[in-house]
């Protein structure tokens, strides 16, 4: 298996950059499909069965004790190698049991903790914070934001290739179009210095670049939010302008949270539930609350509803009426 592995996970890569999923996809496969021949003596996958992949995922369960979220991936990996590497649809596949995920009321902050979030964060931080917060988009979707798709005269901001691969639109808030602005002031030196270095252009996915071979190049390509330094892409090994790393405003905000005195275990996805749960007390209607979230389903926009019954489904505590 030595020789064989290289060559199978450079398959899996291959077929997933081929799919044109994203490189966190991409190293999260990889891993589990590497993770999965090792726990079977490095046995090449086509050799296995469903007696196999049950007892990596029971390992997995029970012994490495790894949430259902984490499981799922795992299964997700797996039917992803029988099914689009190896080929191979086989009965079991569809047979194997998922973890059940334990249903989870959404961390939501209050407007006033909120604010004091804000007053803790500072620059780019802070300026990432408040559109997570006043647009509802996740984190990857606002890091990953390019100067095109903000319309400063319509108000409004257009997410590419959100969760899904779907397009949306959600607003620009009025009190962040100056300060975006003067924001990009800044990053277009940043883009300028570029172009004088002759630095090659932002990632943009390989049939676009074919499309429009200038693109990369770009004012209206360039981030909104780029990193402070030249980097070396994973895939095609060219050193460019990489988007900010996410995990830099995941620490700003967990420290944050602690200097505002906010216990909550809440994240930068906080903002996002924060955002549709203010919305809904506010009193837009849930379809407009979904659309601008981008869910698929109203179901999955309906978990934001419990916090219109406050304190126990709106029931009065009789300690209460003492």
């Amino acid at each position: 298996m030595d020789a064989a592995a290289p060559t199978l996970l450079g398959r899996v890569r291959e077929v997933i950059r081929y799919k044109r999923y994203s490189i966190r996809t991409e190293r999260a496969y990889v891993e589990w499909v590497r993770r999965f021949v090792a726990f079977h003596g490095r046995r090449h996958p086509r050799d296995m069965g469903a007696g196999e992949v049950r007892a990596f995922l029971t390992h997995l369960a029970v012994e490495a004790d790894v949430a259902a979220s984490t499981h799922q991936q795992a299964l997700s990996a797996l039917l992803f190698l029988y099914r689009e590497v190896l080929e191979l649809d086989l009965p079991w596949l569809v047979d194997l049991a998922r973890p059940k995920k334990p249903k989870r009321v959404p961390v939501v902050l209050s407007r006033s903790e909120v604010g004091r979030l804000f007053e803790m964060l500072a620059g780019s931080h802070a300026l990432m914070a408040r559109l997570l917060y006043g647009t509802g988009m996740r984190l990857m979707e606002c890091i990953r934001l390019r100067v095109k798709d903000v319309d400063f005269e319509r108000g409004e901001i257009t997410v590419r290739d959100g969760k899904g691969g779907k397009d949306r639109h959600t607003m620009l808030p009025e009190s962040l179009a100056e300060q975006l602005r003067q924001h990009l002031l800044r990053v277009r030196v940043l883009w300028a210095n570029d172009r004088a270095a002759g630095a090659p252009g932002v990632y943009l996915p390989t049939a676009l670049v074919r499309k429009y071979p200038g693109a990369p190049a770009s004012w209206g390509w360039f981030w909104v939010f780029p990193a402070s330094a030249l980097s070396v892409d994973p895939r095609s090994g060219v050193t460019r302008r990489h988007h900010a790393q996410e995990q830099a405003l995941q620490r700003a905000i967990k420290r944050a949270l602690g200097e505002a005195g906010i216990a909550k275990p809440a994240s930068t996805h906080t903002l996002r539930h924060s955002f549709a749960t203010h919305l809904l007390e506010s009193g837009y209607d849930i379809r407009t609350v979904q659309e601008l979230l981008g869910h698929a389903d109203v179901s999955t926009t309906m978990i934001y509803t419990h916090v219109l019954n406050r304190g126990g489904r709106g029931v009065l505590s009789p300690l209460d009426r003492m």
